[in-house]
C-alpha cells in the first residue's frame, strides 16, 4: 500500500497486522524512509526491542507526537540528514578540525 510505503504528511496513522515482533520490525524497515514510529504494549522488554531495532529517527512508546526542545528530532534513511533542536541540532552548524603538534621534549616521545 502507498501509505506503509511512501512518507505522508497529514493526521494519518497507518496500522498494520503481525503475527510476531519480528515480522513487525521487518514491515516497519521495508520502506525507504524513517521519520518517526510508534509502539503500543505494556512489555516494557518488547518495547526496548522494538525501539532498538526500528530504523527511525523517533519512537513514541504508547504515545504520539511527544517532543521535548532538548530531544534531536529527524530522521533516518531519505527522511532526512542530520537533526533540529537539541545538542545535536548544534553540531550542523560547527566543523570539526584537528590539530596535532609534536611535543619534542616530552617524556612520552
Amino acid at each position: 500500500m502507498t501509505i506503509a510505503k511512501n512518507e505522508i504528511f497529514g493526521p494519518v496513522m497507518s496500522l498494520m497486522k503481525f503475527k510476531t515482533i519480528e515480522e513487525g520490525i521487518k514491515r516497519a524497515n521495508a520502506t525507504k524512509y524513517g521519520l518517526a514510529a510508534g509502539i503500543v504494549t505494556k512489555n516494557i522488554n518488547t518495547a526496548n526491542t522494538v525501539s532498538r531495532s526500528i530504523r527511525a529517527g523517533t519512537i513514541w512508546i504508547n504515545c504520539y507526537f511527544g517532543f521535548d526542545c532538548d530531544a534531536p528530532f529527524g530522521g533516518y534513511k531519505m527522511s532526512g540528514f542530520g537533526r533540529e533542536e537539541g545538542l545535536e541540532g548544534l553540531y550542523m552548524y560547527t566543523q570539526v578540525k584537528s590539530v596535532v603538534t609534536p611535543l619534542y621534549d616530552s617524556p612520552w616521545l
